[in-house]
């Protein structure tokens, strides 16, 4: 959904969420999740990896970003654009190899 319409108490399927239209809610689905609270105490890395893993596909890095916005906003952050947290990802994966080998060269 697009941020500036996500109203946080109605808030009860994952394409209610910032940023989650039908087809990230069917990768989230492929992750085992159904419910926006069960983002809650997840880790947008992990969920990037473990994405790439069961589709066998190395994802967009801003499948990353989406992550990070709804995983926010599941903490109790305003919800923002995907896009505000692209800078962000791409300083972590910067100082970090938590993904693929090389994935950050790419990003």
């Amino acid at each position: 959904m697009n941020p500036s319409k996500v109203v946080r108490d109605n808030v009860h399927r994952l394409t209610d969420l910032p940023n989650v239209g039908p087809a990230m809610a069917r990768d989230l689905e492929l992750l085992g999740i159904t419910t926006p609270r069960q983002l809650a105490g997840k880790d947008p890395v992990e969920l990037y990896e473990a994405l790439c893993r069961k589709t066998g596909l190395r994802q967009d890095p801003c499948v990353l970003d989406v992550f990070i916005s709804v995983l926010r906003f599941v903490d109790g952050e305003d919800a923002k654009p995907w896009w505000f947290y692209t800078e962000e990802r791409k300083n972590m994966l910067a100082k970090t190899a938590r993904l693929a080998p090389n994935a950050h060269r790419e990003l």
